[in-house]
């Protein structure tokens, strides 16, 4: 058997993990972010200052928030639990380091400094949350991409091949929510009146690069016959082509629809979509072709998965613009964001509960087909991960209560009169017509920050990486210490040039 056939197989077939497994996972990236938040509050108490080494800070980035999933998404796959609990009590004793070593609330009781937490103003100038929310998933899905081609990933955590619900499955839907919920009409000016048309048109423009690297990514493919999983989009089609679609039917959806509305849209959407799934032969076409045999003759034959799945997802993204537009509320205390976390964690449990019946009375999970239930899943996650985030970020406002004048990069500052009346966002950005960088913030050395100014290009680039690898390296019968070694000079690849990027202040968005 060719290699290629050989690497098809391998990530061929599967059937995804628990949807258990997959809640616990999502609890380590945002601890990995509270851990290096804590550490450099620490150091702040240690030595009087900030770190002010831009090495020092890519080092303790690079280490504290890609190295541990890439191990956990490997070789610490099978004890993951032991490991959140690990940096779990190792967050715990940081926050107790701090209170212990505070600067301000020194012989305040801690039910005063508590009170004090809730009332406490927060920068209403956007919400940091979302930033790392989206930074995170493109690092995530950069590791995953590279990893599924070695022994050591979990083969339930790769793509599923019909049903069932994998850590990759999930990275896809995340890619789509994390968009939605900065998309034009969520961040549209409040008061702002604009024509009808004018947000699809918009769409119609920023959409074009997503086409170019579609049919880039597609004649690259077949020139080198790369290996593909045909059942996951079909013959020609990819993800690009999917988000650029969708993107652009929101944006018609969302003229002919209020927005706030959103949520009726989406489920609307899916639940029709669902009904044809179920009532048409449209779920054996889409499974089996139009001949019942796989069939991939004909352009809707060969990409049948990839066309038919848009409408699922694009379920998902107007859902995620109903979130983005709650977010959008100006907001200015912690008491106020508990309130939001509470919300949220109502709606989660919601949509597990309906999750549950979905798979049990109608159809369980398909990222293939990107029905009813898919969709449902990857909101709800959408929403924890979101909300894990949150906590995280508050946890570091309360940490930087305790020690005044500490900073931690692409969190909450404290509220200043001088900010209340600046336009409010959900992300900084830094390019011609894009939201202000918020002031007092160094944003020259945050690794989420770099990523997150070149998030198309850094997503580009773990792909174009990816090919290069697979290419170079027979990944399937590779060693732990080889692929260990490979990976995170691969991860400490795509990092480092984003943060020259960052560092040289280039942003390579010129549409």
């Amino acid at each position: 058997m060719s290699q290629k056939l050989l690497k098809e197989e391998f990530i061929s077939n599967l059937n995804g993990t628990t949807l258990l497994e997959i809640s616990i996972g999502l609890t380590l990236a945002p601890l990995c972010l509270l851990s290096r938040g804590l550490l450099l509050i620490l150091y702040f108490l240690h030595r009087g200052r900030p770190l002010s080494s831009k090495s020092a800070h890519f080092l303790l980035d690079f280490t504290v928030l890609v190295v541990p999933p890439v191990f956990c998404c490997t070789v610490l796959a099978p004890v993951l639990p032991w490991v959140i609990l690990s940096i779990t009590a190792f967050c715990a004793g940081l926050v107790y380091k701090i209170y212990c070593r505070r600067t301000t609330h020194v012989k305040v009781p801690l039910q005063q400094i508590l009170n004090d937490f809730l009332s406490t103003g927060l920068e209403p100038g956007y919400v940091p949350s979302i930033t790392v929310f989206r930074v995170y998933v493109n690092v995530l899905t950069s590791i995953s991409i590279l990893a599924v081609d070695f022994p050591q990933y979990p083969r339930r955590y790769a793509k599923t091949e019909t049903y069932g619900t994998g850590v990759m499955d999930l990275g896809v839907g995340s890619f789509v929510f994390a968009n939605a919920v900065v998309c034009p009409e969520v961040r549209m000016k409040p008061g702002a009146v604009q024509s009808k048309f004018f947000y699809l048109t918009r769409q119609f423009f920023a959409v074009w690069p997503l086409f170019l690297l579609g049919f880039g990514r597609l004649m690259s493919v077949k020139a080198v016959e790369y290996h593909e999983h045909v059942s996951e989009y079909g013959t020609h089609w990819n993800f690009f082509f999917t988000l650029a679609i969708v993107r652009m039917a929101a944006s018609l959806l969302l003229t002919l629809f209020p927005a706030h509305k959103a949520w009726i849209v989406a489920t609307t959407l899916a639940v029709v979509y669902e009904c044809f799934l179920t009532f048409t032969s449209l779920k054996m076409f889409i499974l089996h072709g139009s001949d019942g045999q796989g069939s991939r003759a004909g352009f809707l034959n060969a990409n049948r998965e990839g066309i038919f799945s848009v409408i699922g997802y694009l379920a998902i993204y107007i859902a995620s613009v109903q979130v983005g537009l709650y977010l959008l509320k100006k907001r200015g205390s912690v008491r106020e964001w508990l309130g939001v976390m509470c919300s949220f964690l109502g709606l989660i449990l919601l949509l597990f509960l309906f999750l549950y019946a979905s798979q049990t009375y109608i159809e369980t999970v398909s990222r293939r087909m990107a029905n009813l239930s898919f969709c449902t899943w990857i909101v709800a996650h959408g929403l924890l991960l979101f909300n894990l985030f949150l906590a995280a970020d508050l946890v570091l406002v309360f940490a930087k209560l305790l020690a005044d004048g500490a900073t931690v990069p692409c969190s909450w500052n404290f509220a200043q009169p001088s900010v209340t009346n600046k336009k409010y966002d959900l992300e900084p950005r830094d390019g011609p017509g894009l939201p202000h960088i918020r002031p007092g913030t160094d944003h020259s050395v945050c690794m989420i920050s770099a990523v997150n100014k070149n998030q198309l290009l850094y997503f580009l680039l773990a792909n174009l990486l990816t090919g290069l690898v697979n290419m170079m390296v027979d990944t399937i019968h590779s060693t732990a210490i080889f692929a260990m070694f490979v990976l995170h000079i691969y991860m400490l690849a795509n990092c480092l040039i984003m943060y020259i990027l960052q560092a040289k202040k280039i942003i390579l968005k010129w549409w």
